[in-house]
């Protein structure tokens, strides 16, 4: 186990972006009206996507060339609001925070998060274990690894324990 910490991993190659890809993730988010700070909803950008795509590709790019994400387009600069779930409006615990982000900040972070896990896969970085954030990859699948596991050790007469943390 050990030596997964101390193998070198090449330095993270970050390819330019394109306007196709741009193209490609703007055209990928939901349509919605909801918008964060910058009053600019999905629906906006997707309508102006095709205006726009050059100018937020050459962000992009030098985005990943300086290897700065822009202050204003991060979490802190967010937009809490309260979104009822069932039951009575009165109760506090029938509601739950979702946070309306930038709609430019998520094209950039779709684009650094493709080419993480690409770097990640390309060089095997990632555990087996790791199901989150990962293509093709669902909670369901994790359920049924553990459920399989736990099955084989009791199978095989094995004792059997989990600790199961709620955060």
């Amino acid at each position: 186990m050990e030596q997964a910490f101390t193998k070198p991993y090449p330095s993270m190659e970050c390819k330019c972006t394109t306007t196709k890809e741009i193209e490609r993730i703007i055209k990928s988010f939901e349509t919605r009206n909801s918008y964060g700070y910058d009053e600019i909803s999905t629906k906006i950008l997707k309508i102006s996507g095709p205006f726009i795509r050059s100018t937020i590709n050459y962000i992009c790019t030098k985005m990943l060339f300086w290897g700065v994400f822009p202050d204003r387009l991060k979490l802190k600069h967010t937009i809490i609001k309260q979104l009822h779930k069932n039951d009575g409006r009165g109760e506090v615990s029938n509601y739950r925070p979702v946070s309306l982000l930038i709609s430019f900040s998520k094209i950039f972070e779709t684009v650094m998060q493709r080419r993480i896990l690409k770097h990640f896969t390309n060089y095997n970085i990632l555990s087996t274990e790791q199901y989150g954030f990962r293509l093709g990859l669902r909670t369901n699948n994790a359920n049924y690894k553990l459920t399989t596991e736990i099955l084989n050790a009791m199978n095989n007469k094995l004792l059997v324990g989990g600790i199961f943390f709620v955060i």
